[in-house]
């Protein structure tokens, strides 16, 4: 495999690392009665397991759209796979196998905050990868192929852990299981990623180098009005799916549901989610409609949210539960890779790694806030008697509720105020036929963005 391309594989070279990388994020998430009960820690520090990756992305996000500008793709995601297989290994190696010991929590959540250095530099890459390795009618589905190991990953910790941690003491296990894949995929980036870039750019805008500098591109986005709206209302968007993959095993055990169905409703979020994902990448690339097609799916995700908030009070509603949870998957993760997409649209000639690692940047800091936020509104109940949750039983109702609200509240903001032109693909029409002939009809900006 000389490149890192679709017909040498890398949109799967990609696809595997994102998998591993999401995996062990959420590790801890569908057993955290387990990891509580074995760590010797609260509830509150289990969910900082997951929260770290968030904390620890905002600041280092900033850096490695730098990177991945400056140095590409293999050196980017290289390193990004060793720090990834480094925190899987340390959380292991905390766990000596002598009987009567475990691994201390401070060791897991080091081996978790360089996972999280890890995270973005992985992460970024998709929009980047699509922009330089494909053509246009097909950057929106290798866009989502790799984006899509996001949720894939997050289905993957919903089936392992339950599966190996059913008790507390096989948590050295999980963390066992989790290291080897890690190991594996790092090998495997280093041997077999050659080169960021193909040999013969696949479309005009690959082949351009006006591509703004970065802090001059930073100050571009801010005075962009749509990618402006795109990153607060789309950030709150992968906020709310953070906190609903973090949360829902606590949400659902106080009304008497299993881990086991819990870590069946992540999967059938997820599985619906690379399904829709799936149609709708490959719509996109044809249509060319993404404001169309984010706005419709935002909607239903906002309608989904609501009825999560309502079905998961109530008890003995496993097929009602079940449901919802596929159709919030079925509309909200297949707007990630569109989304991603947009924002680049919207704000070309800024770099990918730029515009699409600002949105990701939003959509952590927002994620921090919410889980911070629901969590404080959580009671603690003295008696559920049908709770499977442990010792620590919360009343999860008004956080749902509060989800949904503010799912519903970005939701009304994108649609009634995100309005852009497609700027790359009219670069690119442009500079292949000297025209302009691709518009966007739902925006109200008129002026073209170069002179012919």
């Amino acid at each position: 495999m000389a490149y890192l391309g679709l017909h040498s594989g890398g949109a799967w070279k990609l696809f595997r690392i994102y998998c591993t990388s999401f995996c062990i994020w959420l590790t801890f998430a569908p057993v955290a009665d387990q990891s509580a009960q074995y760590l010797k820690v609260s509830l509150d520090d289990i969910n900082w397991l997951s929260l770290v990756y968030m904390i620890v992305a905002i600041p280092l996000s900033f850096g490695t759209t730098w990177l991945l500008d400056t140095f590409g793709l293999r050196i980017t995601l290289i390193l990004g796979s060793w720090l990834n297989m480094f925190g899987a290994v340390l959380r292991f190696l905390g766990a000596p196998s002598r009987e009567g010991f475990i691994v201390p929590y401070p060791v897991v959540m080091l081996g978790q905050t360089f996972g999280a250095l890890a995270q973005p530099l992985i992460i970024f890459t998709p929009t980047k990868m699509a922009a330089l390795w494909f053509p246009d009618n097909q950057r929106a589905t290798a866009n989502m192929i790799t984006s899509m190991s996001n949720p894939l990953g997050v289905l993957l910790a919903n089936i392992i852990s339950p599966w190996v941690a059913q008790t507390s003491a096989q948590i050295p296990n999980l963390l066992l299981v989790y290291a080897i894949p890690a190991c594996i995929i790092c090998f495997l980036a280093t041997l077999g990623i050659r080169s960021s870039a193909p040999p013969t750019p696949p479309s005009a805008s690959a082949e351009s180098s006006d591509l703004e500098p970065f802090v001059q591109g930073i100050k571009l986005l801010l005075k962009n009005k749509a990618y402006l709206i795109l990153l607060l209302c789309f950030g709150s968007g992968i906020a709310v799916f953070t906190c609903f993959s973090t949360l829902l095993e606590q949400i659902l055990c106080v009304q008497g549901y299993t881990n086991d169905f819990a870590g069946l409703c992540g999967a059938l979020f997820i599985v619906f989610g690379i399904v829709g994902a799936g149609a709708l990448g490959l719509y996109v690339d044809k249509t060319k409609k993404f404001i169309e097609a984010i706005k419709i799916n935002m909607s239903f995700s906002a309608l989904a949210c609501i009825a999560f908030a309502v079905v998961s009070l109530m008890r003995q509603q496993k097929a009602a539960v079940a449901a919802v949870c596929s159709l919030f998957g079925f509309f909200g993760f297949s707007i990630y890779p569109v989304a991603m997409e947009l924002s680049v649209e919207c704000s070309y000639p800024v770099g990918e790694a730029t515009s699409a690692g600002l949105i990701f940047i939003s959509g952590q800091i927002q994620s921090v806030l919410y889980i911070i936020l629901l969590q404080a509104l959580t009671v603690r109940l003295t008696d559920s008697p049908q709770s499977t949750c442990g010792d620590a039983v919360l009343s999860w109702k008004v956080p749902t509720l509060v989800m949904a609200g503010l799912c519903t509240l970005f939701t009304c903001c994108f649609v009634l105020l995100f309005h852009t032109r497609y700027r790359r693909l009219e670069a690119e029409e442009q500079a292949t036929y000297g025209t302009r002939s691709i518009n966007n009809s739902a925006t109200d900006e008129h002026t073209p963005i170069l002179d012919s």
